[in-house]
């Protein structure tokens, strides 16, 4: 491994650098925060930038080893936190100019087991306004840029943490989905992220703790260092309902799993719903790798219908309930999409969400059936490769119109709605070199397995390696 390189190394082999003195937490650090003051200006990945805490830490950790101490599984290692993501004594925004200058006094308990993991926070990522829709911009940091092509959105609205991970100005970082907010970006970023099954990551403090829909989530360049992540950030905690989970260990190297997996593969959703041909055509290149891994790919999709229906309920209904109050008071303190998402959801009806409720449990049963007969479902992650950075969001599709900044995510969308896992794992570049990403989604609670075929896919095809330009 190069030294004079450090921002390059996987979270992995700093841990392990650090661990047996190849190289101190402190040169670590101070290697990723030259990165950042060099490369962040031309992304705006990281918003919110605390080097003095970050020294401090490193030099703690480095104090540490030379007293003998055992270290925690992220000792040293560089990590940044999502601006929807409570960080105590760091300035945490929301995206929002309410927030412009709010300082939490605690921590979210991602944050809070990151911590006691060792890594060393160096400050917090993009979002869109409360982490409404897939293209990271608001009124206080602007817009992030995608690392590959700086004219194209980064996705979101965890964008900023993956452009910081592709700029290789972080190893590690958190994000949050709901229709998509992890997969999305990772998708046009070459990166790796994860959601994971609900209540697999705690999310506390929760204004709805029983709610399926948002999950909290590792981000990666790689699969085993996002599984080193979800083995820090996953566990039970008495304050989320959704966490007692059947516990599964994440610890890496993850061990590749394919053969004699049956998979349903789809670049195109059986004609459900529009893809632009660019993504279909990098992802049907990828077929050849789960051939050569053994599996057994058979063309099929399930039966989707009522899916985009049923999120689209269910968020407004949330975000009514999230924002309604702030809206009513006044609206202009808020975007017009988020406007527009909790006017929504203050017109539903009871009859509205019944309908939305019974067509995701006919949705569940359908996917029930399927698993019986396949291990995985592989898509696209997104519809379309990354778009222009000056557009909010993508109009239409293949000819067909999109009418709502969140209609277009429906790649993403529909499986939140099945609380299935489902993996962005980077699958190629279209022919003007934007990333494709591709998506694995596994049984209920399997999430060691789609990690695992995601393993065995990145050892034959480490697309992820392919790094941007400055």
């Amino acid at each position: 491994m190069n030294r004079k390189a450090l921002w390059s190394w996987s979270a992995l082999d700093i841990r392990d650098g650090v661990r047996c003195k190849a190289v101190s937490a402190t040169e670590v650090i101070t290697a990723h925060l030259d990165r950042i003051t060099a490369i962040n200006p031309q992304i705006n990945a990281i918003v919110t930038l605390v080097p003095e805490l970050a020294l401090a830490q490193a030099q703690e950790i480095d104090a540490a080893i030379a007293r003998g101490e055992t270290l925690g599984p992220l000792a040293g290692v560089p990590v940044a936190h999502k601006d929807l993501t409570l960080t105590q004594g760091i300035r945490t925004t929301f995206g929002s100019k309410l927030f412009a200058n709010f300082v939490p006094t605690r921590d979210a308990e991602i944050v809070a087991r990151m911590k006691a993991a060792g890594a060393v926070t160096l400050g917090k990522t993009n979002t869109p306004e409360w982490g409404a829709g897939s293209q990271t911009f608001n009124e206080i940091f602007g817009v992030t840029r995608n690392p590959y092509d700086r004219s194209k959105t980064a996705g979101g609205s965890s964008g900023g943490a993956a452009a910081a991970l592709a700029a290789r100005l972080v190893p590690l970082c958190d994000g949050s989905d709901l229709g998509g907010s992890l997969r999305n970006p990772a998708s046009f970023c070459n990166v790796v992220g994860f959601r994971t099954t609900p209540g697999r990551v705690p999310i506390i403090p929760s204004e709805n703790p029983n709610d399926p829909l948002p999950i909290a989530g590792p981000m990666a360049r790689t699969v085993d260092d996002c599984a080193l992540l979800l083995s820090v950030i996953s566990g039970e905690h008495e304050q989320a309902p959704l966490s007692r989970l059947i516990a599964q260990s994440f610890e890496p190297p993850i061990g590749a799993g394919a053969s004699p997996s049956k998979i349903a593969f789809s670049a195109d959703f059986s004609g459900q719903i529009p893809v632009d041909p660019k993504v279909i055509d990098c992802v049907n290149d990828t077929r050849t790798f789960f051939n050569d891994l053994g599996c057994e790919v058979i063309d099929y999709c399930p039966d989707l219908s009522g899916a985009n229906d049923t999120f689209h309920i269910l968020r407004a209904n949330s975000f009514a309930r999230r924002h309604g109050e702030g809206v009513r008071r006044n609206p202009l303190d808020y975007k017009q999409t988020i406007v527009w998402n909790v006017e929504a959801g203050l017109a539903l009806s009871q009859t509205d969400i019944q309908r939305a409720l019974r067509q995701q449990a006919e949705l569940i049963e359908r996917f029930r059936v399927f698993f019986e007969h396949y291990d995985f479902l592989v898509t696209p992650v997104v519809q379309v490769p990354p778009f222009d950075a000056a557009l909010e969001y993508v109009t239409e599709i293949t000819g067909q119109p999109m009418h709502t900044y969140i209609e277009w995510m429906q790649s993403c969308s529909i499986f939140s709605v099945t609380g299935l896992p489902a993996l962005s794992l980077p699958a190629g570049f279209t022919s003007r070199g934007l990333p494709v990403g591709l998506q694995i989604i596994g049984r209920p609670s399997a999430d060691l397995a789609v990690l695992q075929l995601a393993k065995a896919f990145e050892t034959i095809n480490p697309v992820w390696q392919r790094t941007p330009v400055f």
